[in-house]
Order: structure tokens, then C-alpha cells, then sequence
């Protein structure tokens, strides 16, 4: 892998970890359009890793308060908070521990990531247009918890997004769509961080070469630019672009796929 296939690739993670367009469908469609040899879900893991520094260095000071109420005050609203991101984590924790082979193979067929881009951006869209927003971050219970963090599960699957389908449960719980983000985005630390744990005795000292920390550099710089946008974005505009973006996508890929032009 060259530097600038690594830099491309960086920057479509960073982008495409907190916008909910699915971060891991890209890095498999970006090499399988342009014909680059894909690097394997360890690189994607360590790309991942990068957008965890992104959401670490935004969200420092929440995740400390948290930390700090989870352990110690645990009544309080941050505290019980803490708790139910724990809570919300396990479920993809445990689906991404029992289908990691799944996640190296059959999920990553280009025909099922355009199918599942569309079928998300649809849920994405019923969720945004037909569900109450009267929940603030503050106001989420341990149920609603749970069932973001059991929708978090289906992330594995590329083309699903893991900030799109928490966010759409998120909105079907009432949350509004920045409390939906805050939430998604928080619920990522654990989860990155657990993924990128798992697949550290995999890396060797001949991965760590200039195209691999390029692309972890620009990864973190990118998803810390993504989160900002995005959060505010969402305080005016619905997720139409993202929708709109993902059922195009959805049906390039899978017009290609079928047509057997890649």
C-alpha cells in the first residue's frame, strides 16, 4: 500500500465513522472500485483506532466526568450514564467476538453492502421523519440504552453504519438527533477501543510502516473534524443528505455488482 492509498483511506474512515454512511462499507468500496489490493480488516481496525483518538480528544472532558460519577457517584445523571454505555456496549462487543470470520468474508461482499446501504438509509429515514424527538442525552433510561446497544450489533455488517443504526434507534426512542449523536458517539469509545484491543497481537512490527501511520494520523484528524460538523449540523438539518446519499450509493454499487463491471 502506497502512502496516498493510505492517506484516501484514512480520511474515508474518519469522515465515515461519525456520519452515518457506514465507515466500513467504504474502506471495502474505495479499493474495490479503484482496484487497490484490500488490506484486510486488521488495517481497517488500526483506521478505526484513529477515529478512537478523534472521539477521545472531543469528548475528553465528558468521558472523565462520567468516569468520575460512574465509579463514585453513581445516582447522579452522569453517573447512571456511564453505566448504561457500559450496559449498551456488550451487545457488540459479544456479536463482533462471535462473528469476526463473518466480518472478514461474506459480509464484506460488495452486493450486500449496496443492499444494506439502502435498506439503512430507509430505516434511517422512517426514524428521523415519524419519531418524536422529546428526549435530551440526559433524560435516556437503561431500556433505550439496551436497545441502541443491541442495534449497535448489526454494525458488523458493512453498509449498515454503526453511528447510523444507533442514531435511528436512538430517534425511534425519542431521543432528539443531537442527543441521538452524543450518545452514538460515546458508545463508540468502548466498542473502537475493544475492536482495536482484539486485534493488536495480529499486528507485527513490519505493519507499523508509513502508509499504516499515515493513515491512522489522517483517520484521527478527519473523524475529530467529522464529529464536530456533525453535531452541529444536526441542530438545523435532518439526515436527507445522508439518506438521499446512501440510497444513490446503494444502488450504484449494486447495479456494478450485478452487472460484473468490478
Amino acid at each position: 500500500m502506497s502512502v496516498f492509498e493510505a492517506v484516501i483511506l484514512g480520511i474515508v474512515q474518519g469522515v465515515g465513522e461519525f456520519l452515518p454512511i457506514s465507515s466500513s462499507a467504504h474502506l471495502v468500496l474505495v479499493p474495490w472500485l479503484m482496484g487497490w489490493h484490500y488490506e484486510g480488516l486488521t488495517f481497517d481496525v488500526a483506521l478505526h483506532m484513529g477515529t478512537l483518538v478523534a472521539v477521545v480528544a472531543f469528548f475528553w472532558q465528558d468521558w472523565l466526568i462520567l468516569l468520575h460519577d460512574g465509579l463514585l457517584r453513581r445516582r447522579t445523571t452522569e453517573g447512571r450514564l456511564f453505566w448504561y454505555l457500559v450496559a449498551a456496549t456488550i451487545p457488540g462487543a459479544a456479536i463482533g467476538y462471535l462473528f469476526e470470520k463473518q466480518a472478514e468474508t461474506i459480509f464484506r461482499e460488495p452486493l450486500v453492502i449496496g443492499i444494506m446501504l439502502m435498506v439503512m438509509g430507509v430505516i434511517l429515514y422512517l426514524a428521523d421523519t415519524r419519531a418524536p424527538a422529546y428526549k435530551r442525552l440526559e433524560e435516556v433510561g437503561l431500556g433505550e440504552s439496551l436497545w441502541i446497544g443491541l442495534s449497535q450489533a448489526l454494525a458488523i455488517i458493512p453498509g449498515v453504519s454503526r453511528s447510523g443504526i444507533t442514531m435511528a434507534v436512538g430517534r425511534m426512542a425519542g431521543l432528539d438527533r443531537e442527543a441521538a449523536a452524543r450518545f452514538s458517539f460515546l458508545m463508540s469509545t468502548p466498542i473502537i477501543f475493544g475492536a482495536g484491543v482484539m486485534q493488536l497481537p495480529k499486528l507485527t512490527p513490519a505493519d507499523l510502516n508509513p502508509p499504516f501511520l499515515a493513515g491512522v494520523a489522517v483517520s484521527a484528524v478527519g473523524g475529530f473534524l467529522s464529529i464536530k460538523f456533525l453535531l452541529r449540523f444536526l441542530t438545523r438539518h435532518s439526515f436527507g443528505i445522508f439518506i438521499w446519499y446512501r440510497l444513490i450509493l446503494g444502488a450504484a454499487v449494486i447495479f456494478l455488482a450485478l452487472a460484473g463491471i468490478r
